[in-house]
C-alpha cells in the first residue's frame, strides 16, 4: 500500500509515496479499533518502543493516512437512531446544478454523507434523525427545497446489520 505525502501536495512538488510496512499497517489497525489508547499501549501492541511508535504515528499523520481522531457517538442515545438513505435525481446534469446541489446538501440537518453516484440516481445521501416524524419535518422544511432536484426517493433503515468506520488494511 502506498500513500502520498500531504505536504508535497500543498507545496506543488510531486508527491512522495511512502511505503507501508507490516508495523505501519498494525498501527493503523489498532488505531481504527481504539484511537484513544496511549502511545505506550499502542507501542506495546505493535512491538515497538514508545518513541519509535510516536514517530511512525506522526509520519502516518503527515502522509495523510490518519486524517483525524474522533469519538464515535451513540446514535440512539443522542436521538439520531433512524437512518435514512436518500436517492436524488437532478433535473439537469450541468456543473452549475451539481455545484448548487452540493453546496445546499452540506447544510441539510443530520446529513452524514453525500455521494455522487452512477446509475439511476445522481446522489445518495445518508441522514440520521430521531424518528419518522422528525424525518417528515426535515423532508418538508429542507429536502423539498434543495436546488435542481427532480426526484427524491427515501429509504428508511429498519435494522442496522453492519456499520463500521474500519478500512480493511
Amino acid at each position: 500500500m502506498k500513500a502520498t505525502n500531504d505536504r508535497s501536495k500543498k507545496s506543488g512538488m510531486a508527491p512522495e509515496p511512502i511505503q507501508l510496512d507490516r508495523t505501519d499497517r498494525a498501527i493503523l489497525r489498532v488505531l481504527q479499533q481504539d484511537a484513544s489508547i496511549s502511545n505506550v499501549t499502542l507501542a506495546e501492541k505493535v512491538k515497538l518502543s514508545a518513541p519509535a511508535c510516536l514517530r511512525r504515528v506522526e509520519r502516518l499523520k503527515q502522509a495523510g493516512l490518519i486524517k483525524g481522531i474522533v469519538a464515535l457517538l451513540n446514535n440512539e442515545e443522542l436521538d439520531a437512531g433512524m437512518v435514512v438513505l436518500i436517492g436524488v435525481v437532478l433535473d439537469r446534469s450541468t456543473p452549475e446544478s451539481f455545484a448548487a446541489f452540493e453546496a445546499a446538501a452540506q447544510k441539510v440537518s443530520g446529513c452524514m454523507e453525500c455521494h455522487v453516484v452512477t446509475g439511476e440516481f445522481d446522489y445518495f445521501m445518508l441522514l440520521r434523525t430521531k424518528d419518522s416524524q422528525s424525518f417528515n419535518r426535515l423532508h418538508a422544511e429542507q429536502l423539498l427545497y434543495l436546488p435542481g432536484v427532480r426526484q427524491i426517493r427515501s429509504f428508511m433503515g429498519l435494522r442496522q446489520v453492519l456499520s463500521t468506520t474500519r478500512i480493511p488494511i
